[in-house]
């Protein structure tokens, strides 16, 4: 496969040509990464005009999942998410929560203990919506020393922050992003806690990820759950009868067989997106490919406050960043090119469904 039929295909199976009712349920399988109004951003690239742009409207809940990072998934699969993402072991947990092996020493407890002690904590605390902040408190209050941190922001010792995280999804706890304050919501009455990982169900994770971002490698899936690939190995040799390898560029990648004959016939793109930060397209973690140009790279991935991506037709042509004036929006946008005038043309009703998603009124374009 080529790199443009690689694009093509992302750009397809995400439902960026709005033609794909599914989309959302895939993406939201893999996770929908929340940050602010980046969900609704999300779903108002792929929808209909007439469509909700709600999370909760499409049966969508919020935990921390991949990584530790906010993402929106199908309430009835959260259980199936849960037990997909339990560590392998004591390697594939410390490569989740960033333990170097002197930090694990002077932690002297084993990691996937580490996070089962802090879900157990999180399990007795989080029994009604609370703040994340009183959630910390008790649960601080609950561990050993060895798993708390000093945190100088907070002027306080409280639990580590990526091991809170890590231990919640496995007991249930969601987020309710909604309000002006993030609250930690409590486990459905039927929530199964997952005990062993399971590679049977941590390929679901690979296909769901190749699905969307493939094709790919080992590598990249084991980067987007936030571990290592030899700690992942299992997962994806779980995953391996299901899938088929191809040549991107003469590099070998994978995708689920029963995507080949798709990926290979995808249309040709015709459309012009403002993707936001955060966006599925954005996360796949082969980046050369998504962008080729560094200097688009180094704009588009920053350590804090990415900006969105301008795509058009197949390729990222630029990025575009919100600033939001009372009620009244304004699109900065920054092309790496001069856009040609039927991309022009095209962005004005890209802008006003940003600005709709955020419950404002366009203001304006400029850079363009």
């Amino acid at each position: 496969m080529t790199r443009e039929q690689v694009m093509a295909h992302r750009i397809a199976v995400q439902g960026l040509h709005r033609d794909r009712p599914g989309a959302v349920a895939a993406l939201a399988s893999l996770g929908i990464q929340d940050s602010g109004p980046t969900a609704r951003l999300v779903l108002a690239a792929r929808i209909d005009d007439d469509d909700e742009v709600d999370p909760a409207a499409h049966d969508l809940t919020d935990g921390w999942t991949h990584r530790g990072a906010p993402h929106h998934h199908p309430t009835p699969q959260r259980n199936d998410i849960a037990a997909a993402a339990r560590p392998f072991g004591d390697a594939d947990a410390g490569a989740r929560l960033h333990w170097s092996g002197p930090e694990q020493r002077r932690v002297g407890i084993p990691a996937r203990e580490a996070i089962d002690r802090a879900a157990d904590a999180l399990a007795e605390v989080v029994t009604e919506p609370m703040t994340k902040g009183a959630a910390s408190t008790a649960v601080t209050k609950l561990l050993p020393e060895a798993l708390l941190r000093d945190c100088r922001p907070c002027a306080c010792v409280h639990v580590n922050e990526q091991l809170m995280r890590l231990s919640a999804f496995p007991v249930g706890v969601g987020l309710d992003a909604t309000g002006r304050t993030l609250l930690l919501t409590p486990p459905p009455p039927d929530w199964s806690r997952p005990v062993e990982g399971d590679p049977a169900r941590a390929a679901r994770l690979v296909l769901d990820y190749l699905r969307v971002l493939g094709p790919a490698g080992p590598r990249e899936v084991a980067d987007f759950v936030g571990t290592s690939p030899t700690a992942f190995a299992p997962g994806w040799e779980a995953a391996l009868p299901q899938l088929v390898e191809v040549r991107v560029d003469d590099r070998p990648a994978w995708l689920p067989a029963a995507d080949l004959d798709a990926a290979l016939g995808a249309p040709e793109p015709d459309l012009v997106r403002l993707l936001p930060p955060l966006d599925p397209m954005l996360q796949a973690r082969d980046r050369e490919l998504l962008a080729p140009d560094p200097a688009v790279r180094k704009d588009l991935y920053r350590v804090i406050g990415n900006p969105g991506a301008l795509l058009a037709d197949g390729e990222i042509v630029g990025s575009w960043r919100p600033r939001a004036s009372g009620k009244r929006l304004t699109i900065e946008v920054a092309p790496v090119a001069e856009l040609e005038p039927d991309v022009r043309a095209r962005l004005d009703d890209e802008a006003e469904r940003v600005a709709a998603a955020r419950g404002l009124t366009l203001a304006g374009l400029t850079g363009v």
